[in-house]
């Protein structure tokens, strides 16, 4: 086929594309959910809470600060790293509401998607709390999927110890949609290299990463449809390393100061100045939300409150070990084209190639490379097994991403690559979605997007690389590799669960799409037929 048909077929298939992704949507988008919620005007504020904190594992008085109370644990393991894994959103979410409540000097954090949800408020207002009692918190949001109002972008950059910087600033913040459009046409591969990294770290003492982005979703609080992710809650020697990690990227020319972005494109702009009356309504507003008990629940409150309890639990249950934070530089792949890899990928590759007899990996998303391809064949070769959890057509939230895999399918069964997809209704619903609003609403949907994997029992990684070629060479990742048998172990039938009859089909012989509408099998199919494979 000529070029130019060519072309004229692929502006058919987007066009039917777009039209059936409004049709049948596969997954909820977090903003529309608490869109209905109106925001109260009361300049009514919440207090810092004040909890004690119990002792630490060998002391004998209480502690009076968080870095005193870790210090408590990671005196005891000088020159190691505690991980514990937060399989479940709810434990997840409560880890960061309470060391935000407890940070008393540096908060910062760094996020691929913070979205204007329901969680989304109340983690920005909690971020005002800590600012108000002297705690600098500083914050980097990719700029691709970030959803808040202007207004309330540079309010909260007003504060005089909040910062905000927006990665790579191509998308949304200060851009109109022609200047968008115009930056996807003169630098296609600049508008596709994403800040995925995902770290929250407080007083340089204590650090959580993994899949999980700001939105209700990722925290079982969604009303309609909710991820199975993971993240690991980190003390002690690996912190400093995450800690750099973003100093880096604070320090990086990517990382624009909101303030810059709107200055720089003021005459796109209506009016982006505020007043100092509207900032500190914007904040009003937060705090009160935040009281509202519709919008955080009498429960939650209770169980932040009770974390104290679960923390001594949970120190008692993490485990010391080596611990390499792996991570990729600013601006990843200075390469041409949209090939060229990161560190990160190369970490990943070095343990496939030297795994001897397992690999257990869990992906929302697989599409591998020419390169990836070539590296498990090798690995298979070797005598290697295999094994695969991803999403299925029914449970993911990327059609796109789900097209290259369905492309590769076949090829990746005939290799032998043992694939399990994920169910929309897996049964370990009722063990991991635990939540006052899951309690009240049972979404019906429940989609994979933890991003792990174990090798011959012994090494566990967890993190945000997706098994694709964005992350591979697009997007900047980070991750923690564990060595440890014991982690590993628990990690490993994590995903063996995952990856069980009752929650997942085999791909081999369940044929999992037909459990999908035709129309959302037909919207794949085009998209199979469009060259995505090296942005998905």
């Amino acid at each position: 086929m000529k070029p130019a048909n060519q072309l004229k077929l692929s502006f058919v298939i987007l066009g039917f594309v777009v039209l059936f992704w409004y049709l049948d949507r596969p997954f909820p988008n977090s903003s529309a959910i608490y869109e209905s919620i109106a925001i109260p005007t009361s300049s009514a504020s919440v207090s810092s809470a004040q909890f004690t904190l119990p002792p630490a594992q060998g002391q004998t008085i209480s502690a009076t600060s968080l870095p005193d109370y870790i210090a408590g644990f990671t005196a005891l393991h000088p020159q190691q790293t505690g991980a514990y894994i937060l399989e479940n959103g709810f434990e997840a979410l409560l880890a960061r509401a309470w060391l935000a409540d407890h940070a008393t000097r540096s908060i910062t954090v760094q996020y691929f998607i913070w979205s204007n949800d329901n969680i989304g408020i109340l983690a920005s207002e909690a971020l005002i709390r800590a600012a108000d009692r002297g705690v600098k918190v500083r914050v980097i949001v990719d700029d691709l999927l970030i959803e808040a109002e202007d207004q309330t972008l540079i309010a909260l950059a007003k504060h005089p110890n909040v910062e905000i910087r927006i990665y790579n600033p191509k998308h949304r913040v200060g851009t109109n949609v022609g200047k968008r459009l115009w930056n996807m046409i003169s630098d296609f591969k600049g508008v596709n290299q994403r800040m995925h990294d995902k770290t929250f770290v407080v007083d340089d003492v204590v650090a959580i990463t993994g899949g999980r982005n700001m939105a209700s979703e990722y925290f079982n609080f969604h009303h309609e449809a909710n991820f199975r992710d993971r993240d690991a809650l980190i003390l002690g020697k690996a912190v400093a390393a995450i800690s750099a990690n973003f100093d880096n990227f604070w320090q990086h020319p990517l990382s624009v100061p909101v303030e810059n972005i709107f200055a720089e494109h003021r005459f796109l702009r209506l009016s982006p100045e505020i007043s100092l009356q509207q900032v500190q309504q914007v904040y009003a507003q937060l705090h009160a939300y935040a009281k509202q008990d519709e919008n955080f629940d009498p429960q939650l409150r209770q169980a932040i409150r009770s974390i104290p309890e679960s923390f001594e639990r949970l120190a008692k249950e993490m485990v010391w070990t080596e611990v390499d934070f792996i991570h990729d530089i600013p601006g990843k792949n200075r390469s041409e084209g949209l090939q060229g890899g990161g560190d990160s990928s190369r970490a990943l590759a070095k343990l496939v190639s030297n795994a001897q007899k397992e690999i257990l990996i869990q992906s929302p998303y697989l599409v591998l490379s020419d390169k990836a391809k070539s590296l498990l064949q090798q690995t298979l070769r070797r005598g290697v097994k295999i094994i695969v959890n991803t999403n299925s057509m029914a449970s993911t939230d990327n059609l796109q991403a789900f097209s290259g895999y369905r492309n590769q399918r076949e090829e990746l069964l005939k290799m032998g690559i043992q694939i399990f997809e994920f169910r929309p209704d897996a049964e370990s619903r009722g063990k991991l979605l635990n939540s006052p609003v899951i309690d009240k609403y049972k979404p019906a949907v429940f989609g994979l997007h933890a991003k792990s994997m174990v090798v011959d029992g012994k090494i566990a990684y967890i993190g945000t690389f997706n098994f694709d070629p964005r992350s591979e060479n697009l997007n900047t990742e980070v991750g923690v590799i564990i060595h440890n048998q014991q982690l590993s172990e628990q990690l490993a039938q994590s995903i063996r669960r995952d990856s069980s009859p009752g929650n997942s089909w085999n791909a081999q012989l369940d044929n999992p799409d037909q459990h999908v509408s035709y129309s959302k099998r037909f919207q794949v199919w085009l998209m199979q037929l469009l060259p995505l494979r090296p942005i998905l």
